[in-house]
């Protein structure tokens, strides 16, 4: 049988690390994904918050799969030296908490410009954010979320391709292009699955864009995950519900939500013969 690392992200559950990390072990995770803890965001969190998130994790005997930072997820007429300096941050949260991947975005834009229109700019800002990644020996993975210049398939394939660095991969999220008008699995897996080091699990319907539990929208994630199950894929299975509250920063789902989108993704993975640990 096939073992993915589930993971999931802990802010999702609760804003206080020590129930974050008691309700994915017992979900059966061995990891975590850090956006916040405290109520306070990863890029934000100091030395000693850091420090003692790190201690939580390693009584735990658990590990984290990544820093879900905001880094790119601002306008793109931001000087590019904005964003660098908070990757310095996010990578600095990547090694304390011993964390393989970063989580980035490749930004937003004015209602009157089109992704044409910013192409160049983000593709600058995006070299940047890489080269800093190549330094710290951490793997940037960029996610498909809306209305930012990586929205749709072809775009996120332009970023990695043009930059061409192997420190700036794929985060793969089905809910984020289904409200975006893509059908996942048949618009985007085939060219994106060279690059693909990072799955982050959600769901969606196609008629309104709602966050639905794994398999219960339009994402096409029962495909998706034979697909990569059929590739070889071994790599993390985030948990990103998003079933009770949806923001600019992220989302919410609390313990009993949060264990019903677990449950719901150990059903598809298990019908695919597919382990989680």
């Amino acid at each position: 049988m096939t073992d993915w690392k589930l993971s999931g992200f802990g802010d999702e559950i609760d804003a206080d690390p020590v129930v974050q990390l008691s309700v994915l072990q017992a979900l059966g995770a061995a990891h975590i994904e850090v956006r916040s803890a405290w109520d306070t965001n990863v890029v934000d969190l100091t030395d000693d918050q850091l420090s003692r998130l790190a201690a939580h994790v390693r009584d735990r005997g658990m590990a984290v799969s990544a820093i879900a930072s905001p880094i790119g997820k601002v306008d793109v007429t931001l000087p590019v030296e904005h964003e660098v300096e908070r990757l310095g941050r996010a990578l600095r949260a990547a090694h304390a908490l011993g964390a393989p991947f970063v989580r980035i975005f490749s930004f937003y834009r004015s209602a009157e410009r089109t992704p044409e229109d910013i192409r160049d700019d983000v593709l600058v800002r995006m070299a940047a954010l890489a080269t800093l990644a190549e330094d710290h020996e951490v793997t940037l993975v960029h996610e498909n979320e809306k209305d930012i210049y990586g929205d749709i398939p072809s775009r996120v394939l332009d970023i990695v391709e043009s930059v061409g660095s192997e420190r700036l991969r794929v985060a793969w999220d089905n809910a984020n292009y289904v409200q975006v008008g893509v059908r996942p699995f048949t618009d985007g897996y085939a060219i994106l699955r060279p690059y693909l080091d990072y799955l982050q699990v959600k769901d969606a319907l196609a008629a309104d864009g709602t966050v639905v539990p794994g398999g219960e929208g339009d994402g096409e994630l029962l495909e998706t995950l034979t697909a990569l199950r059929d590739d070889g894929y071994t790599g993390f299975a985030s948990l990103e519900p998003h079933l009770t509250d949806v923001n600019a920063l992220g989302g919410f789902s609390g313990p009993r939500e949060f264990g019903r989108a677990a449950r719901a993704f150990s059903a598809l993975t298990a019908q695919i013969g597919v382990g989680l640990a």
